[in-house]
């Protein structure tokens, strides 16, 4: 459990901030950090837009992010050369390339030891 000392560190200025508005930032910053790999994920599903991105994280986490952090992603892992897009009508849509395809079963296969590592980065005040 988070006490006030912890709470506190995530503060800039001198007022406390709640639990849950710490909960809200973590959401959020988990989120932009993890972006690539969610962003990834969705499309070994199917193609997406920059808009199908911004609604399946509104609707999974609930964060709303701007369009401007969303397509700053997909152009970087589009010049990574990890996805391709392509025009559909008036919208971009972008897929996995056959090599990144290739490459998200590691990434699935790692699951677990994602999920330990963040687990283990949330237990502040254990030894």
């Amino acid at each position: 459990m988070l006490n006030r000392h912890t709470l506190n560190i995530f503060v800039t200025g001198s007022e406390p901030v709640s639990a849950s508005d710490l909960v809200e930032k973590l959401h959020r910053k988990t989120v932009k950090n993890f972006m690539d790999i969610l962003i990834l994920g969705e499309m070994k599903r199917s193609v997406v837009s920059g808009y199908d991105v911004i609604s399946i994280i509104h609707k999974r986490f609930g964060i709303l992010l701007s369009s401007g952090t969303v397509y700053s992603t997909l152009y970087s892992l589009e010049r990574r050369g990890l996805i391709r897009g392509t025009w559909n009508n008036r919208k971009r849509v972008y897929a996995l390339t056959e090599k990144t395809e290739q490459n998200m079963d590691a990434v699935i296969k790692a699951k677990k030891e994602i999920h330990d590592f963040l687990s283990n980065i949330a237990l502040l005040d254990s030894p």
